[in-house]
């Protein structure tokens, strides 16, 4: 799959105008990240960053609630692109353990980010909000405002922003 198909397959399963600009948008920040943190020595996979960015939001064709993830996985592993499943399904907050996973409804299992690409995703797309990009005090401050200051996923996203940070950095 490429760049052009991705863009495609959203077109084609119904995705909004304003959702594949938000998947453009958080590709553009997601390959700036990925490429300053391959600059720093570190291995990743710019085209499955890329695709992984374009798709993660596919599950907005279907449903724009917290179930989107899943939907999203549930399309792309339908037309046998499995690789770029989890990238929907790990993007929601920082990443969903099991437990709260089945609080919100979702099938219980994690919905957490693993490979150094589904964290740059899930990371660029924190900090893309619309089809702008926003600093991470402000995807932070967002994420306070909807689930509360002391809510796990704070603590998940402040986590995920040292280590993408760090690796940018060289570390």
């Amino acid at each position: 799959m490429n760049r052009k198909e991705a863009l495609e397959l959203l077109r084609s399963v119904g995705c909004s105008r304003q959702v594949i600009q938000h998947c453009l948008a958080v590709a553009r920040k997601a390959l700036k990240i990925a490429e300053r943190v391959k600059a720093c020595g570190h291995p990743v996979d710019l085209r499955l960053v890329e695709l992984g960015a374009l798709l993660h939001d596919i599950g907005r064709a279907v449903t724009h609630d917290i179930s989107h993830g899943v939907e999203g996985g549930k399309i792309l592993r339908e037309r046998g692109l499995k690789e770029l499943a989890r990238f929907a399904e790990c993007h929601l907050g920082a990443g969903i353990p099991a437990e709260e996973a089945r609080g919100l409804g979702l099938p219980k299992r994690d919905y957490l980010p693993t490979s150094l690409e589904e964290k740059i995703v899930a990371y660029a797309d924190k900090l893309v909000a619309g089809s702008g990009e926003i600093s991470y005090e402000e995807a932070r401050a967002q994420l306070e405002a909807s689930l509360g200051q002391e809510h796990p996923a704070i603590k998940r996203l402040h986590a995920l922003h040292k280590e993408i940070t760090k690796m940018q950095e060289g570390g």
